[in-house]
């Protein structure tokens, strides 16, 4: 029987329908169907069930898409080797291989920080991720029609790095590999991940609304660095936090990072409206540590002995006793103080919170009716209480400022320590 060559065209045609029904698989309204192997699903958490030399993956029944473009994937327990892929694959990718392993896939292992992208080889990319690490992966898609996309991925919400990658018409979809006993995690497709494309450059200077004011000094993240002369006492680089300490947030730390030329570095609180070119402590409604010599400044240009020297490496610390009574300006109700809940582990501050005995130190020249207002400042170094000056507040409070006069210090800064 002769068989003509439209006839053959015809059937080509039909089995090409046929078989991009099938793989779509979804054209008829039938719901997509995730795929796992080796892999133990119960809700969003997902176990590796292998023994440790075969590999485990799980593929999401939807790709990302416009309208979901981010995932991200917890790590509950790293199991024997923390052997962890997160990434995007093709719908009917092999289940016996590690996302981005194979062609059209690309991922971010957490054992050794690479990127694998269609290649078992990986590429030194970012981090390595520990247990309670979040590593998330998301595409850019506004270039998904024209063939290919911007896959992003996220460690902890930080922006780790990007890749460029091809995409099947039948998108990319979230993958996860696991290849040692005991590793679990937990899948969020619904995440969302806030920072704009255009908004990148913001991720170093992510903290800087944290500050209020600032003088020669440059925030990078938590670093801040001084950029002053440095030549003369009027070349102070200060940073003074935006908020004041308060019975809910009543402690910050700095470490140094660099003590540069000569460390003069200070750590103290200072009312909202003290001088840009005074170190902390040398003028009144302040109080500081000076990491150079160890003497406290309360508010006079003269120091007292206080505590020894402070050098790179060290962790120096500031907070305020707050009397059980005390109310600030703008602090609501005194029973709130039932649920402050101070975290454990650091010598000499978890049990200073409030103020139980008196001092004999008292501030010159403030008004009487402040004396309903007086707190107790203490400083610590490493974790060690230094010792206390007591004060009275100003009118706004007590800001965290830091102040830095010598070239190349740099110093890193948690106001939060103490936080959940």
């Amino acid at each position: 029987m002769d068989i003509k060559m439209d006839d053959i065209n015809v059937l080509h045609h039909r089995c090409l329908l046929n078989l991009r029904r099938r793989i779509r698989g979804i054209g008829d309204g039938r719901p997509a169907q995730e795929r796992y192997m080796r892999i133990q699903k119960d809700g969003e958490t997902l176990s590796y069930q292998g023994n440790s030399e075969e590999v485990g993956c799980y593929v999401a029944g939807h790709p990302l898409s416009k309208g979901n473009c981010y995932f991200e994937v917890t790590l509950v327990d790293t199991g024997v080797r923390g052997t962890i892929a997160v990434g995007l694959v093709p719908k009917f990718y092999r289940l016996d291989h590690q996302p981005g392993w194979l062609p059209y896939s690309v991922a971010y292992h957490a054992d050794n920080g690479k990127l694998y992208n269609g290649n078992p080889v990986g590429q030194q990319f970012g981090p390595k991720c520990a247990r309670g690490d979040r590593i998330g992966c998301g595409i850019h898609s506004e270039n998904i029609e024209a063939g290919f996309t911007t896959v992003f991925f996220t460690k902890n919400g930080k922006e780790v790095g990007s890749v460029e990658v091809p995409v099947s018409a039948e998108g990319l979809f979230p993958a996860v590999g696991m290849h040692s006993m005991g590793e679990e995690v937990k899948v969020d497709l619904q995440a969302e991940w806030f920072l704009e494309v255009d908004d990148s450059m913001m991720m170093v200077d992510s903290h800087e609304d944290d500050w209020g004011r600032l003088f020669d000094v440059r925030v990078s993240g938590t670093l801040l660095e001084y950029v002053g002369k440095g030549k003369s006492i009027m070349d102070v680089g200060l940073a003074q936090a935006r908020q004041p300490l308060t019975t809910r947030c009543h402690y910050y730390e700095v470490e140094i990072v660099d003590a540069g030329e000569k460390c003069y570095i200070a750590l103290g609180l200072a009312k909202k409206d003290y001088p840009r070119n005074r170190h902390p402590g040398w003028s009144r409604g302040s109080v500081a540590y000076h990491a150079d010599d160890g003497k406290v400044f309360h508010g006079s240009g003269v120091g007292d002995a206080f505590g020894p020297r402070c050098l790179k490496g060290d962790i120096m610390g500031c907070g305020i006793m707050f009397p059980r009574d005390y109310i600030l300006d703008e602090e609501g109700d005194v029973d709130d103080w039932d649920r402050l809940e101070v975290r454990q582990g650091r010598e000499g501050v978890q049990n200073v919170l409030y103020l139980d005995d008196e001092e004999e130190e008292e501030e010159d020249g403030e008004e009487g009716e402040q004396e309903a207002r007086k707190v107790t400042v203490f400083f610590t170094r490493n974790g060690k209480l230094m010792g206390r000056r007591e004060m009275r507040v100003p009118p706004g409070g007590l800001f965290p400022t830091v102040g830095m006069l010598s070239s190349g210090e740099k110093v890193k800064v948690d106001l939060h320590p103490l936080s959940g």
